[in-house]
This record gives structure tokens, sequence and C-alpha cells, in this order.
């Protein structure tokens, strides 16, 4: 089987967990390779919905294993959180099922108040971040301030390094914040229980994938958010902090890129997206509503209402030629069902690109095309032919606009709502 990423072409939330954990049944390997647990997946399993933060959506394939890479920022606390909810589940986690890499960065105390209190003192121009730390870890992990993985295992260092850390830390949160500060005793009362239990699953993760390649063991590479919310290519500032795009694969989990084969890109029928940020497409009216209502489009991680909208090719687009998709999956076509006409984004009028600046960017002018919609319920389809002809039309006129195959269709929140469609080579090899 292809060595595959799979990233979200849109502003996240584009239903990678389920894709993931398709696709994760073909594998043998599943890698997390950016972000934190501002991340939420989530899966439907037998009418059971499984939400992941930090484990990687491979975890409920019980032949794979998964993996934490160097490029995700991790919160020791939320993974043993998630690992204890999936044990009391069913879903037993250990060692055998699940490594994070050594050379990781953690997410501490110091970073999710930071986080918090940045985006209550920016009151209406809040990024709209999830608070959880992820960004103030990376800034960290940037200028070289950070606590690794395997710096929890060595207490003595460790208590020298947040001691040396804290003080500038404490000074912004109680000089520009106004808030308490945090205390050295405090932080490693925190981390040191946290550091036993985590050293079990905490190796090598460039010689583990390494071995794997060689032994022609496939890797599934799993992004969190979307294209749009990359630090470099999204739609900056409104975005996070690290790099959510394919070529972040790479660097994220120690894998050099000519292991990469497939780069499968996932987007919903339509789009939505989660806090603030110039949104072109989006529906401010009863056509948002439905599709919000229909969808249940609530952050999996936050619980927020997301924003809805038509689906965007130009956004799709770009983000095809960003991250060099080879094939798309296109998620939750039955949320359209009984929408009566549907409307695609075919282009902004006058610009060839999508915009770099989020201000241009929200001023766009929408150049739309209408399509007929259709009435009957998806869920139970799975073929191809056994999709309403509107909904054929549907799913070709985006293949043509957005210039990459679609080879899978998601028909509803179940495991197996999915068709696949022509030939793939992450699907039959």
């Amino acid at each position: 089987m292809a060595n595959i990423v799979v990233v979200g072409a849109q502003w996240g939330d584009e239903g990678k967990g389920k894709i993931v954990d398709r696709l994760a049944a073909r594998s043998r390997w599943v890698v997390r390779f950016q972000g934190g647990n501002n991340a939420g997946h989530t899966l439907v399993v037998a009418g059971e919905k499984v939400v992941l933060h930090l484990i990687p959506s491979g975890i409920l394939q019980p032949d794979c294993t998964c993996v934490v890479g160097n490029g995700v920022v991790l919160d020791p606390v939320v993974l043993f959180r998630e690992i204890d909810a999936l044990a009391a589940r069913g879903w037993p986690v250990g060692p055998d099922r699940l490594v994070v890499s050594t050379e990781a960065h953690v997410i501490l105390p110091w970073h999710r108040a930071l986080d918090q209190a940045r985006e209550k003192a920016l009151g209406a121009g809040r990024i709209g971040t999830t608070g959880k730390g992820i960004g103030p870890a990376y800034e960290d992990k940037i200028g070289r301030r950070g606590v690794r993985v395997a710096d929890l295992f060595d207490r003595d260092a460790l208590r020298v390094r947040i001691g040396g850390l804290l003080a500038e830390h404490n000074r912004r949160l109680v000089e520009w914040y106004g808030e308490a500060p945090l205390t050295v005793e405090g932080i490693l009362a925190e981390l040191e229980p946290l550091a036993e239990r985590l050293r079990p699953y905490a190796r090598p993760v460039v010689r583990i994938l390494s071995d794997a390649l060689k032994a022609g063991e496939p890797i599934l590479f799993e992004g969190a958010q979307g294209t749009f919310l990359d630090v470099d290519h999204g739609t900056y500032p409104f975005v996070t902090s690290s790099s959510t795009v394919a070529g972040g694969a790479a660097a994220g989990s120690g894998v050099g890129p000519t292991a990469i084969h497939e780069v499968l890109g996932i987007a919903k029928a339509y789009a939505t997206r989660v806090g603030s940020g110039p949104f072109p497409t989006e529906q401010d009216n009863p056509i948002g509503e439905r599709l919000r209502a229909v969808g249940h489009e609530f952050g999996a991680t936050t619980g927020r209402a997301r924003r809805c909208g038509w689906f965007d090719a130009p956004m799709v687009r770009h983000a095809a030629m960003v991250n060099g998709l080879t094939a798309v999956a296109l998620t939750k076509l039955d949320v359209l069902s009984g929408m009566g006409p549907v409307r695609v984004a075919v282009g902004y009028l006058g610009l060839e690109d999508v915009p770099a600046g989020a201000a241009e960017l929200a001023r766009v002018e929408l150049v739309y095309e209408e399509l007929a919609g259709w009435d009957e319920d998806l869920s139970r389809c799975r073929t191809w032919e056994s999709l309403p002809p509107a909904c054929r039309a549907y799913v070709d006129r985006i293949e043509e606009l957005t210039g990459v195959p679609i080879v899978l269709l998601g028909v509803g929140p179940g495991r197996d709502a999915l068709i696949e469609r022509g030939a793939w080579r992450g699907l039959t090899d």
C-alpha cells in the first residue's frame, strides 16, 4: 500500500478522522505530524461517537500502531485523559499501540494560561484560538525556550529549566494580563507523575518509522486542522501555529519526503469555519442555519457553532496546489439533500489567485454557479450509481473545478457511510 498524507483542504473540520479510520484498515502505522489538542477528530463506530484530540484516528483499527510525531505539541494531561476515556469504553491503549516522539514539545501550564489571557485581552479582535496553549507552545519551540518529551525524564535538569523559563512567563502573565503567577513547585507537581506514566510511550520515532519503511509497512500521515489554517498558507493571522499542509508531514514525523506517495485532501461538500477570519462563501442566513443544524456543525474541541457556507472551488483549487493533492475525499454530501438548488463559488471576480491578505479576501466578489439539488436520502447509498443523478452531477462539477479526482464520498456519519469512486492507489494497493 502507498504511504499517504491526509490533510484538510478547507478550514478544518472536514471529516479527516473518519477517512483516516477507513484508510487505517489498510495501513500499519498512523502518524499525527502537527497541531495539538486543539484538533478534534470525530468517529462514529457501531453507532457510538468517539472524539479524539491527540491520539491518531487509526487507534480503533486493531492492527494499527499510532504515533504522535515530533511536530505535535503534546499536553500530557490531555493525552492520558484521552487514553483513560478510551480504556473505559473498551479500547485499551498501551505502549504497544501508541508511540510518542521523544522530540515532541510539551504544552506547559504557562502556555495554557498565556493563551487564554491573550484572547481575553484582545476582546472583539480575538483570533479565535481554542485556549489550549497551542500557539504559546509553538512560540517557545521556535524561540528555543521549549521543553521536549525527552526533557521530562531528567528531574534535576527539568527543575533548572522550568525555573529559568518561568520568570519571563510570569512577568507577562502578571504585568501584562493581571493574572496570578505560577510556581516551579506547582508545575513540577503536575509534570512529574505524568512523566513517569509517559516514559514507556516515549520512543525514537525517526528510527521506528525508518525501520517500518525498510520493511515495506504502509504509513498513513494524519493532519489536523486544514490548509487555510496553515501558519504560512492560511488566512493569516486567523490561523493555527503549525504547518497543516502536506509538506509538514515529513518535518513533523522525521520521514523523508521521498517516502510519501499520495496526498489525499478532505473537503466538505459545502464549507465551514470555526472562529474569526474571512470566509467568502459564508451564509449568515437561513441557508447557513440549515447547514449547521443538519450537519451538526459544532466544534468537536470547543463546542462552538461553526460558520457555514457554500463550497468554495477557488480555495480548494489553491489547496490542491499547496498540498500537491493526488485525490480528494468529499464528505457530508448527505447534508445537502433537500436543500433545493445548490451553489458553488467558481471564481473571485477579477482575481486569478486566492488573496494572501485577510482583509482583501474578506472583500472578494464571488462568482457563483447554481446546480440542481436533490431530495433523496443518501445515507444508505454505497455505490456511485446509487446516488441521485443531480448529486452525481454536483460531484462531477466539483471535480472539474478543483482539478483533482474525487475518490471517496461521505454520505452519513457512520463508519461505513462511504462510497469509493474510481480507482485510486490509496484504496487498491
